[in-house]
């Protein structure tokens, strides 16, 4: 896969993850434990954190900054997925389990395929997305 292909694959999994995150910053039953506010925190901080470098068109920098959020983002779909039925059995939160696993196994994914000798040679230009 190309860092641009993959840059269009990413894109796709953060739209996802924004909306997990949207779904959890308004859940009521979360809002009490800090532990617990991470995930959406972290969902935010992550795809946030790459937004500037793609509308610039540096592409390698959001690649290389992405990849870095990805144990942080791990580390939060384990917790969720661990601990959400402390604080709902509602399918809409195991559903939301579901989601964030799915999204982070295909972040690892397209960075897995992601041919990495090519990351700091491309830069294209946002208009063309």
């Amino acid at each position: 896969m190309t860092p641009t292909e993959a840059i269009g694959e990413l894109n796709g999994v953060l739209a996802h993850l924004w909306m997990i995150r949207t779904f959890l910053k308004h859940a009521e039953e979360i809002q009490d434990d800090a532990e617990m506010l991470e995930v959406p925190r972290t969902l935010y901080d992550s795809i946030r954190a790459v937004e500037p470098s793609f509308l610039s068109g540096d592409y390698a920098k959001y690649l290389r900054r992405l990849r870095g959020k990805l144990p942080k983002l791990r580390k939060v779909a384990d917790y969720y997925s661990a601990n959400y039925k402390n604080f709902s059995p509602h399918t809409n939160y195991e559903m939301a389990a579901q989601s964030l696993n799915a999204s982070l196994k295909r972040l690892e994914d397209i960075f897995a395929q992601l041919k990495l000798e090519t990351v700091n040679e491309v830069t294209v230009d946002t208009e063309d997305q």
